[in-house]
């Protein structure tokens, strides 16, 4: 087995993990290049291989926000909707959802539709539910609704016929009419052959509004890849947390909606804690999910461009999509979020981000915004990082702040922090209690660049006493995207089909091929289940496939309960069939020390010295005592001499110094402390303790409740 390249691109950094044949991973943070995201991969990559051979590299996996940054910037291709005779009004009537904020607005203006009525065209057929032809398809009809979607410069086509899922036929003679002159043709019937004619045709929609942004990146990628000697496939994350060939991806973008908050479920299911709340901070946003048994819950409908609450997405708010994603909570709070007041004077932070450019205060890159890395660092939480930190600036923007409130920039920064931490409370709010799961009894797995600072007081807020944090967390996404197994689902609605067995087939054929694979490959993984519902009920859920009709009534009655909080008992109905084929990565254990230091930049070094004087830099202003005033954090060359840094830090309202270790240094440490890492920072808050165990995953026990 060669080597194997993860790539996360998130708001601020790009992360880049490389894993040698023994296991050994090594990773590069980058600032996030907006305007090509691919020069900041390049740049990742280039720093990683540093030593080793590209053509050693027999695997890349890329997690990517491109397609769902296309949806909400509204940047995609235009696209033009083709569905049957009578039903053009499907799309721009929509649905929408006028939540608390909305309900009582007089002036309230629904969403733009995701495709104007003016670029929507009907063709001439109908098929019924059942699949039988009502009406023959007319090319001639499709023929002129090409032409017209060409005099309109449309490059770009779905195409959702009524009951198409039933018999995709006539789809396909559309499509292949349409293709004599538009590029980039994409039908319902492969995208996602389900009823609800709505949510299938927005799905089809996306996939088309998207598929050829990514298209154009995947190949730009591929060819620069290639210019640094890496020829190895490129995979990509999808949103249910599979890996799919670059190929697939761009065929079925859609799927990759949620790819990049994926990877980082997978890593803290990789952990081997049990049931865990993933926790992951990065620059831009948190995302929080609930994983049991090592498995995270999986939603087959999601809506995208929507408004969110309390890091949960409201249904009708947003573009409904129908394809399986990782069930996650996910709200505007990392690193770079920005303090702001409001007009009432009131603290308020994110959910905008200051993104890589400028970036935070205190990367001296232009940034003049208080942010909360501007926060950490004030509050003496954070010292390094893998770019160059000026404390100084960090005090000057946290000012900005503390004025108006008539508070010390301290305090502020303690505001900001406290702020923060609990908007991110709020996401696992969601996950958790909400749906009827008391977070005590869970641990939380901490990760990202910002993650471990707060994951401590979030736990605080849930009565949580166990906290992880894994071996390179604050690459953890990139690391965890070496883990997904090349992975595909397929569905196809069918009520109460005489012969299931055919079908599994037929979907089985069909993933294999989605992925390249014959069905007799070596370890290849169907699973089998299918969407049932009450009869007469017109929602259904998804439960393991059973063909014994006792059997499958048992789980969906269970499944029933565990959602709805109630036991029903009538006579069922299955709604569709689902296959998904999975070949895992091959099997590897990780050794616990890295044999090759994490790359970081060149000025990486200068950094942690050159940011040590976080508490001097503030003497004046916020009360730091005499002892903190000659504090200094430094990187000493010794586990003896590193055991006793110390600095000064923020907690129960004044400057204390406290222990600085890293995880070669530490045994046990009770709070408060600091742990810092080469990408990341844990805070080791008062009543808390901090041990290494396994694997290197540092654990966090809270000692007492107050």
């Amino acid at each position: 087995m060669g080597y194997a390249i993860g790539v996360d691109v998130g708001g601020t950094f790009t992360d880049v993990v490389l894993r040698a044949p023994t296991g050994t991973l090594t990773a590069a943070k980058c600032l996030s290049t907006h305007d090509d995201p691919i020069a900041g991969i390049a740049s990742g990559v280039t720093r990683v291989l540093a030593g080793v051979d590209p053509a050693q590299v027999g695997r890349v996996v890329h997690a990517t926000t491109l397609a769902t940054n296309a949806v909400l910037e509204r940047k995609g291709a235009r696209v033009a909707f083709v569905t049957t005779l009578g039903f053009r009004s499907v799309i721009p009537l929509g649905r929408y959802a006028r939540v608390e904020e909305d309900r009582y607005d007089l002036r309230f203006t629904p969403p733009p539709p995701p495709v104007a009525a003016a670029d929507c065209f009907e063709v001439v057929e109908r098929v019924s539910a059942r699949g039988t032809v009502l009406t023959p398809l007319d090319p001639d009809s499709v023929r002129r609704v090409a032409a017209r979607i060409t005099a309109r410069g449309i490059t770009s086509a779905a195409v959702c016929l009524l009951h198409s899922y039933a018999c995709p036929e006539h789809e396909r003679q559309v499509a292949a009419i349409l293709r004599e002159s538009i590029p980039n043709v994409v039908i319902s019937s492969e995208i996602w052959p389900e009823i609800r004619e709505y949510e299938r045709a927005t799905t089809t929609i996306m996939s088309a509004y998207v598929g050829p942004l990514m298209a154009s990146y995947l190949s730009r990628l591929s060819a620069r890849l290639a210019e640094l000697g890496v020829r190895a496939p490129i995979h990509v994350m999808e949103s249910s947390g599979g890996v799919i060939s670059a190929e697939l991806a761009a065929r079925r973008a859609v799927s990759t909606i949620e790819s990049g908050p994926a990877a980082g479920v997978l890593a803290a299911a990789g952990t081997g804690a049990g049931d865990v709340i993933s926790f992951d901070m990065g620059g831009t946003t948190a995302k929080v999910c609930v994983v049991r048994d090592g498995r995270p819950e999986i939603t087959r409908e999601f809506h995208v461009g929507g408004k969110g609450s309390f890091g949960g997405r409201r249904a009708g708010t947003g573009v409904p999509i129908k394809t399986p994603a990782i069930d996650l909570a996910e709200i505007g709070a990392g690193g770079g979020s920005i303090a702001w007041l409001d007009a009432a004077g009131a603290l308020r932070v994110g959910p905008r981000s200051a993104g890589s450019s400028p970036g935070p205060a205190c990367y001296a890159l232009g940034g003049r915004e208080p942010t909360v890395t501007d926060a950490n660092l004030v509050l003496g939480y954070l010292s390094s990082a893998t770019i160059p930190l000026s404390p100084s600036l960090a005090a000057r923007a946290l000012d900005r702040l503390a004025g108006p409130l008539g508070v010390t920039p301290a305090e502020a920064a303690h505001a900001v922090h406290e702020i923060v931490s609990a908007s991110m409370a709020s996401a696992v709010h969601v996950v958790t209690v909400q749906r009827g799961i008391d977070p005590r009894g869970l641990t939380l797995v901490a990760f990202g660049g910002a993650g471990p600072m707060h994951a401590a007081r979030v736990a605080e807020r849930f009565g949580i006493s166990r906290v992880l944090v894994p071996a390179h967390s604050g690459v953890a996404s990139a690391a965890g995207l070496l883990t997904g197994a090349l992975s595909t689902e397929r569905v196809i609605s069918r009520l109460d089909a005489a012969d299931p067995d055919a079908l599994f087939d037929e979907l089985a054929r069909t993933a294999a091929a989605d992925l390249g694979l014959p069905l007799t490959t070596p370890g290849l993984e169907l699973t089998r289940s299918a969407d049932v519902r009450f009869h007469g009920q017109s929602h259904d859920l998804t439960v393991p496939w059973s063909p014994v009709r006792e059997e499958l009534a048992s789980r969906f009655s269970t499944k029933y309960t565990q959602v709805y909080g109630i036991t029903q008992q009538s006579t069922i109905e299955v709604v569709a069939y689902r296959l998904r084929l999975t070949l895992p990565p091959p099997s590897l254990t990780l050794p616990p020390p890295p044999s090759r230091p994490l790359s970081a930049p060149p000025s990486a070094g200068a950094a942690r010295r050159g940011t040590a004087e976080v508490g001097a830099t503030r003497t004046a202003r916020t009360g730091v005592t005499p002892a903190a005033k000659e504090a200094r954090t430094r990187v000493t060359p010794t586990a003896k001499e590193a055991s006793t840094t110390t600095r000064a830090a923020y907690f129960g309202g004044a400057y204390v110094e406290v222990p600085v270790h890293t995880r070669d240094t530490l045994e046990k440490l009770h709070g408060p402390a600091v742990i810092e890492d080469p990408e990341s920072t844990i805070v080791v808050p008062p009543s808390w303790t901090a041990t290494l165990g396994e694997a290197r995953a540092v654990h966090l026990i809270r000692e007492s409740t107050p």
